[in-house]
C-alpha cells in the first residue's frame, strides 16, 4: 500500500490513486486539473485552502489503506 507524506505532490497523489479526488474535491480543492497545482505538494495545496495538512495527510492514507482491503 502506497503512503502518502506532506511532501507528495498533487499529481503524484493522483497517480498513486485517482480515486482520491473526490475527497479533495469536497474539501474544496477543485483545482486538481489544473498544471500548476500538480506541482504543488499536500502542504502547499492545504495552506491554500486553510487545511490542517497533518490531518489531510492521515484521511488520505485512511483512504489509501481502506482501498487496498
Amino acid at each position: 500500500m502506497a503512503k502518502v507524506t506532506k511532501d507528495t505532490m498533487i499529481g503524484e497523489l493522483l497517480q498513486i490513486d485517482e480515486n482520491v479526488a473526490p475527497l479533495l474535491l469536497n474539501i474544496g480543492m477543485h483545482c486538481l486539473g489544473c498544471p500548476s497545482s500538480q506541482m504543488e505538494t499536500i502542504e502547499q495545496a492545504a495552506a491554500v485552502h486553510g487545511i490542517d495538512p497533518d490531518g489531510l495527510v492521515d484521511d488520505i492514507n485512511d483512504f489509501l489503506a481502506s482501498q487496498a482491503s
